[in-house]
């Protein structure tokens, strides 16, 4: 799959994961009702979602297929918890993923909001470090500059990791992890090889859905 590719749901569990991991540490790895719960906050959120635990519950599935999360339970554990891999997927340090989160979690915004609301996840020390930052992100296809409308005074960004955004940097393609044992993703495949990715991780999908519904 391609990191444009992903869902509202998956951009949001992403968001969640990278969040709470350095806002709330002693909570972190999330179990599946923290990850709904912090999905659905109401503060720092833009939209505001009101997602069910089966739609968070796939969208993590399938982020881990992707090698973007995984599962953090153990034997023995009461609860199925979650992870991301983002620094080693997305090849992003502490500061670059602050920004991309707050991205991925609030929408389009300007260097100054994206420096002030980051500052939970990673000390910033100024508007020319956020700015390096976004150049970073869209060197490589995570972000990009929106152009400015009438009556705007500031530049806005916003992430490409899914929507209807066009790309202004080749976008890297991710390969599903095999297990649980962290290893990252790696752009190696070809496009033929992607697209048969995409549509078992899509048939998977639908086989839990499927198994779902006739366990009710």
């Amino acid at each position: 799959m391609h990191v444009a590719d992903l869902s509202a749901p998956e951009q949001r569990v992403l968001g969640c994961l990278i969040e709470k991991r350095w806002t709330t540490p002693d909570q972190y790895p999330l179990s599946l009702n923290a990850l709904r719960l912090a999905c659905n906050q109401s503060t720092n959120r833009d939209p505001v979602t009101e997602y069910d635990e089966q739609t968070v519950r796939d969208a993590a599935q399938r982020l881990t297929r992707y090698g973007l999360t995984r599962l953090a339970s153990y034997h023995g554990s009461r609860a199925i918890k979650y992870r991301h891999l983002a620094e080693e997927a997305l090849g992003l340090d502490r500061p670059q993923l602050a920004v991309l989160a707050v991205l991925l979690l609030r929408g389009a915004q300007t260097p100054g909001e994206l420096k002030g609301r980051s500052e939970r996840m990673a000390p910033i020390e100024s508007l020319t470090e956020v700015d390096s930052i976004l150049e970073t992100l869209a060197e490589r296809g995570y972000a990009q500059r929106l152009e400015r409308r009438p009556g705007q005074k500031e530049d806005r960004f916003v992430q490409l990791l899914g929507g209807d955004h066009t790309p202004v940097a080749p976008v890297i393609t991710l390969v599903p992890s095999t297990g649980h044992d962290g290893v990252p993703a790696t752009p190696v495949r070809s496009p033929l090889e992607q697209r048969v990715a995409a549509l078992e991780a899509e048939v998977a999908a639908l086989r839990e859905q499927l198994n779902t519904l006739r366990a009710t």
